[in-house]
């Protein structure tokens, strides 16, 4: 996959708000991959901000929309891992910002 065809992935990806934190989910740093193999399947490797979190299948499903007009993609996949555990140095200096978090 061509650099130009992931920053348009990621840019997709930018449209999914978390519902808790009003912030998307790549500037809060929960996008650890995006990788698109050659039959078009998707895969979004990312973890939650805490284990359990009720509302994953929701954003789970805020990716599929997001990724669904993109030509290249055929399927889409989400891989939820915890390893690395997600912390707020992950996020950008945006969703620091809009949070308060100082930097």
């Amino acid at each position: 996959m061509d650099e130009a065809l992931k920053e348009n992935l990621m840019g997709a990806l930018e449209n999914v708000i978390d519902p808790e934190l009003g912030i998307d989910i790549v500037n809060l740093g929960l996008i650890y991959d995006v990788d698109l193999d050659d039959e078009g399947i998707c895969t979004v490797t990312m973890t939650l901000t805490a284990m359990g979190c009720p509302l994953s299948a929701h954003i789970e499903a805020d990716i599929q929309r997001a990724l669904y007009d993109i030509p290249e993609v055929k399927e889409t996949r989400v891989n939820i891992v915890w390893d690395p555990p997600w912390g707020k140095e992950r996020m950008s200096r945006y969703a620091k910002i809009a949070l308060g978090i100082p930097d």
